[in-house]
């Protein structure tokens, strides 16, 4: 018995001495995070996330991002790259395009076509059930993790993120595990064909909206746990200031009601292991090497937060309880209505706004 724990012990010591000293497919980057703040005052938990509705259940497993016209109807690309349309009034659910990629965040543009931020594709538009892409680089760089996308008033711009420039979405952990702050903001513009890039070191850009007036645009950096505002105009135009930071988990992709609202998807709470573990690179890199069954694994949880145009959380959306839609990775709101979508739910959401 005593050779066998010494052999155990032997094997597992090797083992971490492998998964420290073998090259690594990550570089990892020291940060240590702020203590997350508890589940309690504005972040205290409740089940108001019960009363999500489930609509087009079985039709296509998650509609990561969703996105609303001005009848209300709304649109969602499934894991498998269908592009759908969902009439919320009759239930009909017509597929509109496939685009052979995993379809995330979503656009309508004022003339009703469909802009999609693809992780694999790149920035693709869809127009009478065509599939054009139209950017898959910037600089030189190519995008490796396309993820969210906003489309100006007069439908002349894009504004949209590539999470990571190292990793793709099938590698997600490595990213997170690296924090390398490769990801970046970008804008392609419609009448010169060319994408330029407004903001890069970006630790996980996410989620993008535009703000009120197309002033600014609101993006989310998921590693960091904030949200930000890119200035586009005014004497401010080029800088970034924090709008609200420390969240208590991983916010996910944007909106803004147009009005008074700015919703953000809490993709899951954070991971105090991982927490804990962003500090020191050399731990990061053995358990990037580890099997995936014990890297850190987020909670199943419906969540969501809405913010006032100053950062101030004034909604505080959540449900952890059985058959829970999550995670919850988009929010629309259409008027009396907000419509969610998940990376992996196999349904749309609905209930009534608060």
């Amino acid at each position: 018995m005593k050779k066998l724990l010494l052999l155990v012990v032997v094997l597992l010591a090797g083992g971490l001495g492998w998964a420290a000293l073998a090259p690594s497919p990550i570089d990892p980057q020291a940060w240590t995070p702020p203590q997350a703040p508890a589940l309690e005052g504005v972040y205290e938990k409740n089940e108001r996330l019960k009363a999500i509705q489930k609509l087009a259940v079985g039709a296509g497993n998650g509609p990561e991002g969703v996105a609303l016209d001005r009848e209300g109807r709304v649109y969602a690309g499934y894991l498998d790259g269908r592009i759908v349309r969902l009439d919320p009034a009759s239930g009909q659910l017509d597929e509109l395009a496939n685009t052979g990629g995993r379809p995330l965040g979503m656009a309508i543009g004022p003339g009703g076509e469909i802009y999609v931020a693809d992780a694999d594709k790149g920035l693709v538009q869809i127009e009478n059930g065509q599939v054009k892409v139209l950017s898959t680089t910037a600089g030189d760089k190519p995008f490796r993790f396309v993820d969210d996308v906003d489309v100006s008033a007069d439908g002349n711009s894009l504004y949209f993120s590539d999470a990571s420039a190292r990793f793709g979405i099938h590698e997600l952990m490595s990213d997170v595990l690296e924090h390398g702050g490769s990801g970046r903001l970008l804008r392609y513009d419609r009448t010169t064909g060319e994408t330029t890039v407004l903001k890069d070191g970006l630790y996980f850009p996410n989620g993008v909206a535009l703000g009120p007036n197309e002033d600014y645009l609101l993006f989310d950096e998921t590693a960091r746990y904030q949200v930000s505002r890119l200035w586009l105009k005014g004497d401010k135009a080029g800088q970034v200031d924090v709008l609200i930071d420390n969240l208590p988990g991983f916010p996910d992709n944007l909106s803004f009601n147009g009005k008074d609202r700015i919703w953000v998807a809490i993709y899951a709470p954070r991971l105090p292991d991982l927490d804990r573990m962003l500090p020191h690179p050399t731990m990061r890199k053995i358990i990037q090497r580890l099997p995936e069954s014990i890297h850190p694994k987020p909670k199943i949880q419906a969540f969501a937060l809405g913010l006032d145009l100053d950062g101030k959380v004034v909604e505080n959306l959540q449900y952890d309880g059985p058959g829970a839609f999550g995670p919850i990775t988009s929010v629309e709101q259409s008027g009396e209505w907000l419509y969610f979508g998940s990376l992996s739910h196999p349904a749309i959401g609905r209930m009534k706004t608060p």
